[in-house]
């Protein structure tokens, strides 16, 4: 029995006047993946995150979470379901420290914000602890690095006790040895806390790495979804990434180095 899907897309759809920034999208997602959201720039995968989680209104398709069509909800009640996202430029609450920060995520997140401070501090220091933010929840979030604010992103989102994130970019403009640090964070944080991700990069290295499964949009539709080694290897999206020309080029030496 093939287990059931926590989120659904169907025939998702966000048309600018004659612009199709999402066109007919539909996937699914199963509890416990991370699930890559690939493209080249303009393909449309910001475009599914804002769609999916109320930031912008769809022209047509349904978002189904846990079997509730959540389509017409707004951010923060699509939030306090279970479903957030960080965002591709970090947005922190500015003036305050970085426990501050998420601890506002744990007050205003899945349980309400009528949530007992005792309890929401509590949720927040074990999310510093999980993302290594320990040394630095006192600083003012002006006074740390790129890559601990996109920690201390990822950390108040996880102290809204989501179910699903979308995690937008969060290794945008960090160095090799920090992408790999972000990549071992995000599968430690996915098996600790029984999180389903989908996950929309750039660095293919690191979407390759912990994906279970990816999904590959160019013009705003879907082309190609499957493993990691199955993506790299189609055609459809070496031309979406490369060019026809070197997809041709590819295409032509596989044929050469099979034998007849």
């Amino acid at each position: 029995m093939e287990e059931r899907s926590i989120l659904k897309i169907e025939s998702l759809s966000k048309h600018f006047g004659a612009l199709k920034a999402a066109d007919n999208v539909s996937f699914r997602v199963k509890k416990g993946e991370i699930v890559g959201l690939i493209g080249p720039n303009g393909a449309g995968k910001t475009t599914i995150a804002n769609l999916v989680t109320g930031a912008l209104t769809k022209t047509d398709g349904k978002v189904i979470f846990k079997d509730i069509d959540i389509s017409n909800l707004k951010p923060y009640q699509i939030a306090r379901k279970g479903l957030t996202r960080t965002f591709q430029v970090v947005k922190p609450l500015v003036g305050m420290t970085v426990e501050e920060n998420i601890l506002v995520g744990s007050l205003y997140g899945k349980l309400g914000r009528n949530t007992d401070i005792k309890n929401a501090s509590q949720r927040a220091k074990e999310i510093i602890k999980l993302v290594g933010l320990d040394k630095k929840k006192g600083f003012l979030v002006s006074d740390i690095t790129l890559p601990d604010l996109k920690k201390m992103e990822f950390a108040r989102v996880l102290a809204m006790e989501p179910e699903v994130v979308f995690l937008d970019e969060v290794m945008a403009g960090l160095n090799p040895t920090e992408v790999d640090e972000a990549s071992r964070l995000v599968k430690k944080v996915r098996n600790e806390k029984d999180l389903t991700i989908v996950y929309i990069e750039h660095i293919m290295k690191a979407v390759m790495g912990i994906s279970d499964r990816i999904i590959v949009l160019h013009h705003g539709k879907k082309i190609v979804q499957g493993t990691p080694q199955e993506v790299a290897n189609d055609p459809a999206v070496i031309e979406a990434y490369l060019g026809k020309r070197y997809a041709k080029e590819v295409k032509n030496e596989e044929a050469i180095s099979t034998p007849g």
